[in-house]
């Protein structure tokens, strides 16, 4: 009515439909980047190669 949502509208924003679509997206583009980075930049968090292919060719709703 004045630009506010209820607490009811803003839960269903969060949970909504869209929301695993997103998800998934943003973890596939994650996932792309880690496959192209340095092996230096992979020592700096913490990961070997063979971690981070491993991680870049999960299917993009595994999520676990």
């Amino acid at each position: 009515m004045y630009g506010f949502t209820s607490t009811s509208t803003r839960s269903r924003l969060k949970t909504g439909p869209r929301l695993p679509l997103v998800t998934w997206i943003r973890i596939a583009r994650q996932r792309r980047i880690l496959a192209t980075l340095d092996d230096r930049s992979l020592a700096d968090m913490g990961l070997t190669r063979q971690e981070a292919l491993a991680e870049a060719h999960r299917p993009f709703w595994d999520l676990g």
